[in-house]
């Protein structure tokens, strides 16, 4: 399948299946405009990402397609993809037990696949942790393995990533922090260096506002911050930049 349309396909759940095993899932499409993006200082982006998230009887999943598009030469390319498809075996669900330690509810084996265009395509896998924290919506953590996929990909080692949500209410509609990061600690290789990649979005319910309480949780405005130390595992290349965003949850 094109990858441009891999997360597409993911967006397709039928009814029956829903009725059965689907528990929740949500599909929205997000258009980020910045600059000071990838290798070039001056570097203007647009990127469309189009995600699906929900939870189903054995665990839960979480996927992503970027098409990005650059307003400026980037290597001689006007635009190129990356993606990823997450998913995560509850215990506490396929055993029918509660799991909880201390503030950790829930373990799960955790699978990634990363793919885009150029020696990306990796796989990971390992344990996630779903941790109770005052304030946050959700708080997960998974630690996984990567093993490299693709020719010249030299990737391979450990990774840590969080990713959560804080809701703040505001009148009738709501403020939303979340985002993720990526911490890659540990590399087999000499030539990838370890990196830290933080890209947290805080947003406002538009929807609510502009259309009624019963659209909230559709649209957002907000911005995008992008930092990421020793980007595609290149030491001393720093990324650090501010994006607007719109987002809209189908």
């Amino acid at each position: 399948m094109n990858k441009k349309w891999l997360a597409l396909a993911l967006f397709t759940t039928p009814p029956a299946m829903a009725d059965d095993l689907i528990q929740w899932w949500d599909m929205s499409i997000t258009a980020i405009h910045g600059d000071n993006y990838d290798l070039a200082p001056s570097e203007k982006q647009t990127t469309f990402t189009f995600e699906t998230a929900g939870a189903w009887r054995y665990g839960d999943w979480f996927a992503f397609q970027d098409l990005v598009y650059f307003n400026g030469d980037n290597a001689g390319k006007d635009s190129t993809t990356y993606g990823e498809i997450s998913a995560r075996f509850s215990a506490g669900k396929i055993t029918g037990n509660n799991i909880e330690l201390g503030p950790i509810t829930d373990l799960s084996l955790a699978l990634t696949l990363e793919e885009g265009e150029g020696p990306v395509k990796s796989f990971l896998y390992g344990l996630g942790m779903d941790i109770n924290i005052p304030y946050f919506s959700y708080f997960n953590l998974n630690t996984y393995r990567r093993e490299a996929l693709s020719s010249d990909n030299i990737s391979d080692g450990w990774q840590v990533t969080p990713a959560f949500r804080m809701d703040f209410p505001v009148g009738n509609s709501n403020i939303v922090f979340d985002g993720f990061f990526d911490w890659v600690f540990s590399t087999d290789d000499a030539n990838y260096e370890k990196n830290f990649h933080f890209n947290p979005q805080l947003k406002y319910d538009l929807g609510a506002v502009i259309l009624g309480e019963h659209k909230k949780n559709k649209l957002f405005i907000g911005i995008e911050y992008d930092y990421w130390k020793n980007k595609y595992g290149v030491k001393g290349i720093d990324q650090s930049t501010y994006s607007v965003l719109a987002k809209y949850h189908f």
